[in-house]
């Protein structure tokens, strides 16, 4: 499949339906895969319970990794979510609703070949939105001192994914499985089977946990003698009238795919998990031993670094350039006046937006008495030059500006990051969350200086003819 090199997000034409038997649950299960809007990102819906609660796949909602990574969202749950989501990035996919009548989505070879095949069935289109991407620009790691797992994200120029497994078993030895490029994804990742050494069987069959695994799932590496004992009760969990052990070491219920299908099926894992970060990887992530523990430890600190880069992205505007707005322009439109009116110059303004910038000189007159010996412009006066910029986007949807006043109704989720200071260049960006109706304006307002967040607000104002 060729490289999605448009950076445009991308959901699927029409619905498709997967059935099949969760692993760990036994339960038949229906799948589909729904398109979905816009920076919707994955989800899953559980339509078998009442009012059909959805669960996005996010790191922050994992709450146990034994046998499968496992969601937890107000009490409704999603087990073993990693094949779905491995297929999903691996075939470049932003964006879709993943329905289940189930807790468990269906196991079916134990790889993420029958879900890509689905979804190529379902085929791909591009959407407007931009795809998010999270540069990484530092060696980011996290390591499971109890188990020596350890995963290691490097600046590179794609995402790319080296995973190296060592059970320290002698049938299984070390391996290790690369991925240059995701779409190569589909040829040498996706069909690797999920595997299990016999003695983790031999503890599940005595739980009575392997429900649904037939032995066409799971690729079993012998780690021991084999008692005849044992030897029935798989035989009678799998299924099959007899069972031996093939020269590699593996029980014969299958054929691998590929000699280290082992390791292949591992970094299928680590897309999966790492899928929980919400955010397309551009970096070369090295796994070495992993697993669903360490993988999600590390997509959840990894979510966290990206959620405050996102907070702290500040956006870049060249101050040297002509205003759109300067500040007699901004006069003709506003009815405040110095030393009242906080706002210089507008430098963008559309139907959604608005850019404004001020400078902070000493001689403001409210330094003559906030901290005259340590002046800090006032954290309400930073709320008030956001709504003045705010003012010009609203009043620049009036025919006759000059004849209207604007007034606040509400101010919510005010945080002030930064102190401001004189010879501080101040940058307000003022974006509108709901449109504008009945001269009601609903904003979300940031104030930058020094590269800086300095101060951020959630803004309702009204203009109102003067009377």
């Amino acid at each position: 499949m060729e490289s999605n090199t448009s950076n445009k997000q991308r959901t699927i034409k029409k619905e498709v339906t997967l059935k099949g038997v969760g692993l760990h649950t036994g339960a038949n299960v229906t799948l589909k895969f729904l398109p979905a809007s816009e920076n919707h990102g994955y989800a899953f819906k559980r339509v078998d319970l009442e009012g059909e609660p959805v669960i996005e796949a996010d790191a922050n909602y994992v709450v146990n990794t034994q046998r499968g990574t496992n969601l937890e969202k107000r009490g409704v749950k999603i087990q073993t979510s990693e094949h779905v989501l491995a297929a999903l990035v691996g075939l470049e996919i932003d964006n879709v609703l993943i329905e289940l009548d189930s807790p468990e989505p269906p196991i079916l070879d134990g790889s993420s070949k029958f879900f890509v095949e689905a979804l190529e069935e379902a085929g791909l289109v591009e959407q407007d939105a931009v795809r998010e991407e999270y540069v990484v620009k530092d060696v980011m790691s996290f390591k499971d001192e109890a188990t020596g797992s350890e995963i290691t994200v490097i600046p590179s120029d794609s995402y790319q994914v080296t995973a190296m497994v060592d059970f320290g078993t002698k049938i299984l030895g070390t391996q290790n499985a690369t991925l240059e490029k995701l779409s190569d994804f589909k040829e040498d990742i996706a069909d690797a089977r999920t595997f299990s050494f016999l003695h983790e069987l031999e503890m599940l069959l005595e739980e009575g946990l392997i429900k649904g695994g037939d032995l066409n799932n799971a690729i079993v590496y012998v780690d021991k003698e084999i008692s005849e004992d044992t030897m029935k009760k798989l035989e009678k969990a799998f299924n099959k009238k007899k069972l031996s052990v093939k020269p590699n070491g593996i029980l014969d219920n299958l054929t691998l795919h590929h000699p280290n299908e082992a390791a292949r099926h591992k970094l299928l894992d680590v897309i999966g998990d790492l899928a929980l970060t919400g955010t397309r990887i551009r970096g070369k992530v090295i796994a070495n031993k992993p697993g669903h523990y360490v993988n999600t430890q590390f997509a959840k600190k990894l979510s966290k670094i990206i959620k405050l880069e996102k907070r702290n992205k500040i956006p870049q505007y060249d101050l040297s350039k002509e205003p759109l707005m300067d500040i007699h322009q901004i006069m003709a439109m506003l009815p405040h006046r110095p030393p009242f009116l906080l706002i210089d110059r507008i430098l963008e303004l559309s139907d959604t937006h608005v850019v404004g910038m001020k400078n902070v000189t000493m001689n403001e007159p409210f330094f003559v008495g906030h901290f005259p010996g340590a002046p800090v412009m006032p954290g309400v006066l930073q709320v008030e030059a956001m709504a003045q910029t705010g003012g010009i986007l609203v009043l620049s949807t009036v025919p006759d500006p000059e004849n209207y006043l604007t007034f606040f109704m509400k101010i919510d989720n005010v945080k002030f990051k930064q102190k401001v200071l004189p010879g501080d260049t101040l940058i307000f960006n003022c974006t509108l969350i709901t449109p504008i109706r009945r001269g009601i304006c609903h904003m979300q307002a940031y104030a930058y200086a020094n590269n800086k967040l300095v101060c951020e607000a959630e803004l309702m104002a009204q203009i109102a003819k003067k009377k």
